[in-house]
């Protein structure tokens, strides 16, 4: 016997506007304990596979956790954005509290002017 299911309806995408770090300000950052879904959108300003030229490049800086530049940091939050989409889930505890740490170290790069 065959059973139909109903197609489940997807939400619209949400298409984030690309900020080169020449151009971002402390406005485009939101705090650091903002809601998932919040810093998940900023990190999509940002892509991570293109700027650091592979996936392959890309998960190793995130996985070394290099955190040397703004362009490191914002690429290792790109990074753990595609990682928790990818799980299926949002991240929680001690993963949470790291991704809140990068999003607070970006903040202090562009404090400082450090745009690199």
């Amino acid at each position: 016997m065959f059973r139909w299911f109903k197609k489940q309806e997807r939400k619209p995408t949400q298409i984030v506007q690309q900020i080169p770090n020449r151009e971002i300000s402390l406005e485009h950052v939101p705090p650091s304990d903002s809601d998932w879904s919040t810093i998940a959108a900023f990190a999509l300003t940002y892509d991570g596979f293109t700027a650091s030229g592979s996936f392959e490049r890309c998960a190793e800086i995130a996985n070394d956790h290099r955190h040397d530049t703004l362009s490191d940091l914002r690429t290792c939050l790109f990074f753990e954005q595609r990682r928790w989409r990818h799980y299926g889930r949002p991240p929680e505890g001690d993963d949470l509290a790291y991704i809140r740490n990068l999003v607070e170290s970006i903040r202090g790069k562009i404090a400082a002017g450090c745009l690199e």
